[in-house]
């Protein structure tokens, strides 16, 4: 079942939508909903590096300057009480950040309290507290002494972090360190952020849809013109362009779509001059067969040797275009293996030449052989004798004035390559690359050949190939042409030759 899928630039937009609105949800979850909490861990972290810095120099004599420099970088109450032999709380040191500090409107009840409870958690405490005092508080000098009570103050009920110490000293004392800090309400601080976050999120939302809608088209706008192209080249259309603009990914794509499509115009017209080609040789001999066969049956005297060998020959033709195209398609498919043998190569050519003899004999074509000595080789000999053949049809069949073709072997240590010459009309070099295939004429005007099928050079190509030699061509318009291949050689004849 085929499903529905999204396109390209509905992806892009949900995408940008998406990515804006999970942007949102944090800066909504940040900046208000966990607003509180993270600045209570941030106080409470603060309070604790001032009470650690306190408690590290608590024997020092610049004690005092410290203390004043902790409350007023940090905006904290400190007070460091010493419990005398009286038990009663005498302040060593002590600093108020602000007017009510809840610190220093204790009374000794609640600084009793807090001894205790530090006391009881292993020497620290740290709790959030509501500004709630209602008692009398005593009025202390500078050297701690008590001089007045001051009536209470007005309740407030703000929140606030109370850090408690003991803290040892170099004489085996204690003293107990009290750090006080206002939590500054954060309700207002919350609904202004809110405000904000509203403006910011109208904005970005319109900002989002806008830039969405147009890099969606900017994007897609490529995809859905070579998409549309693409679909002319499945109808067949080679020759409609693929422009090459858009960003690098898609002029990649439309150069190899461009390239596809030539290579695709290519092959059409190869197979529409094969199917031609072909039914020109199929129906060829067809004509000649049964052209002849009903002179045969209607005119008496007809039924001649002659005759009959011209039926034969053609019916031979039409065997062998069958059994060629049979060959190719196997080689080509890669279903045909080779039998590897050991043989005299150049003793294979020469037997190859002999039967060319009615040839040469009749129609006045000459076919040398060139040769230093007997050279032997490791390959299927039934397919590079097929080689051989198909090479020297060739050169007859493109055969110059002359009629003269020469097949040359030649030795170098190790391998030994084998040319087929004639002195024909030659190859352009634009159409070097094409000759291997089937039936590709140079001059683009399909002849019957003289001998063979025209499938010989595609064959020439898989078996070469198969056999992983060497092969080419070289070639000169107007002088001729040089076939030739190359195999590697024996050191010497097999055992039992």
């Amino acid at each position: 079942m085929k499903l529905n899928r999204i396109s390209v630039r509905w992806q892009i937009f949900l995408g940008f939508v998406g990515f804006a609105g999970v942007l949102l949800v944090f800066l909504w979850l940040f900046q208000i909903v966990f607003l509180d909490s993270f600045y209570q861990t941030i106080k409470t972290e603060n309070i604790k590096s001032c009470a650690a810095a306190i408690e590290q120099n608590i024997d020092s004599r610049g004690l005092s300057s410290l203390v004043d420099d902790v409350s007023t970088q940090n905006d904290v109450s400190i007070r460091i009480l010493d419990l005398n032999i009286n038990n009663l709380f005498q302040d060593l040191y002590s600093v108020q950040a602000s007017p009510d500090s809840a610190i220093h409107r204790m009374d000794f009840q609640d600084l009793y309290q807090y001894y205790a409870r530090a006391e009881t958690q292993g020497g620290k405490l740290l709790e959030t507290t509501t500004n709630q005092w209602n008692t009398e508080y005593f009025i202390r000098g500078q050297n701690g002494s008590i001089y007045g009570i001051a009536p209470p103050t007005d309740r407030t009920s703000n929140e606030s972090l109370l850090y408690v110490s003991l803290v040892p000293r170099e004489d085996g004392s204690h003293v107990m360190l009290m750090l006080h800090s206002p939590i500054s309400p954060v309700n207002s601080t919350v609904e202004t952020l809110r405000v904000q976050l509203l403006i910011i999120t109208g904005i970005l939302v319109v900002l989002t849809l806008v830039l969405s809608i147009v890099l969606s088209r900017t994007i897609s706008k490529p995809i859905v013109k070579v998409t549309e192209s693409a679909k002319g080249l499945a109808r067949g259309q080679y020759d409609i362009p693929f422009e090459e603009e858009g960003y690098k990914e898609i002029q990649q794509l439309n150069d190899t779509l461009s390239y596809a499509a030539g290579e695709l115009s290519k092959v059409e017209n190869l197979r529409r001059e094969l199917i031609a080609n072909i039914s020109h040789d199929l129906r060829t001999p067809l004509t000649m067969i049964t052209g002849y066969g009903e002179i045969m049956r209607d005119i008496p005297g007809e039924n001649t040797p002659e005759n009959v060998q011209v039926i034969i020959d053609e019916a031979t033709r039409l065997s062998n275009l069958v059994t060629d195209l049979l060959d190719l398609s196997k080689l080509q498919s890669g279903t045909q293996s080779l039998t590897l043998t050991e043989f005299n190569l150049t003793q294979s050519v020469r037997s190859i030449l002999k039967r060319y003899a009615v040839l040469t004999s009749q129609d006045g074509y000459k076919v040398d052989f060139v040769c230093q000595g007997d050279v032997y080789v490791q390959a299927d000999e039934i397919k590079i004798s097929q080689v051989i053949y198909n090479l020297i049809n060739n050169a007859i069949n493109y055969v110059g004035d002359d009629k003269t073709v020469i097949v040359t072997q030649k030795t170098s240590p190790g391998k030994v390559r084998l040319e087929v010459t004639d002195h024909g009309k030659g190859i352009a070099p634009e159409d070097v690359p094409y000759i291997w295939d089937r039936y590709y004429k140079v001059d683009k005007t399909h002849k019957r050949a003289v001998i063979g099928t025209g499938l010989g050079l595609s064959i020439v190509k898989s078996v070469l190939e198969m056999h992983g030699a060497d092969y080419g061509v070289e070639s000169e318009e107007g002088v001729g042409s040089t076939f030739w291949f190359a195999l590697n050689t024996l050191p010497g004849p097999p055992k039992g030759h």
